[in-house]
């Protein structure tokens, strides 16, 4: 099993955006989420539910899962983009943060405060970013598990980068036919928690609706090898290799 992630799932019944990851919330950021909110209320519809989930996996084109054979990878050219998502389509993290509850997906006491973090930041331009899905054997690791500097160093080598921050919750919006039982570490610079905790978030289906998550990734941090992580990779990486 994956490293045990986020202390606590829920549901909200209320925006996320006044709930306690802002626990001195004022009238104006209540005014601010209520502007967030005009932003995506016409294009959010609860697909992270259980049920939404079932339908969504026969009716929307079905993208391939994560989840493959192992085979060491050789270098990020010779490995194909597993998805694309799009970038900076929300104007701040209220708007992101009540498109994911519109949407009716499952969050954790940790990603909620990953997203209220100052470190949490959105692309300001429109952008489409590349992933791939490779597992800690498949980076070549060959260890039962591993620690997330040796996966990130690893991967580094092979050519891929870190995602940002925003890539978490996007791809949890972009996503809703994920297959249930895949959870997917998204590979970003850790942001830390009110109380310095190190988190990385995890865009998952644990068959009771689809979730955006958080792990603790301190010091004594180990991922087993079968642990899937989401990389990007550049658009011009195959013309930079042949280069």
């Amino acid at each position: 099993m994956d490293r045990i992630a986020d202390r606590q799932v829920h549901r909200h019944p209320i925006p996320r955006c006044l709930t306690r990851s802002w626990p001195h919330s004022t009238r104006f950021l209540a005014m601010l989420c209520a502007l967030g909110a005009v932003l995506f209320v016409n294009e959010a519809r609860a697909q992270c539910s259980a049920r939404d989930t079932s339908r969504n996996n026969f009716s929307l084109k079905k993208t391939s899962s994560a989840v493959i054979p192992p085979t060491v990878i050789i270098s990020a050219a010779a490995t194909p983009v597993w998805k694309t998502i799009t970038v900076g389509t929300f104007a701040n993290t209220f708007a992101i943060r009540n498109a994911l509850y519109a949407a009716d997906c499952v969050s954790g006491d940790l990603a909620d405060e990953v997203l209220a973090r100052p470190s949490f930041t959105l692309s300001a331009t429109k952008t489409s970013v590349d992933l791939v899905a490779l597992s800690v054997v498949e980076l070549g690791l060959q260890t039962e598990t591993a620690s997330l500097a040796e996966i990130y160093a690893r991967a580094k080598e092979l050519g891929f980068r870190l995602a940002a921050t925003e890539v978490g919750p996007q791809l949890r919006l972009q996503y809703f036919d994920q297959p249930i039982g895949e959870f997917l570490n998204v590979a970003m610079e850790p942001v830390k928690t009110w109380e310095g905790e190190p988190v990385i978030l995890i865009v998952a289906n644990g068959g009771a609706g689809l979730m955006l998550i958080g792990v603790d990734v301190g010091a004594n941090a180990k991922f087993y090898s079968s642990s899937r992580f989401l990389f990007v990779r550049r658009a011009n990486v195959e013309t930079a290799h042949k280069k």
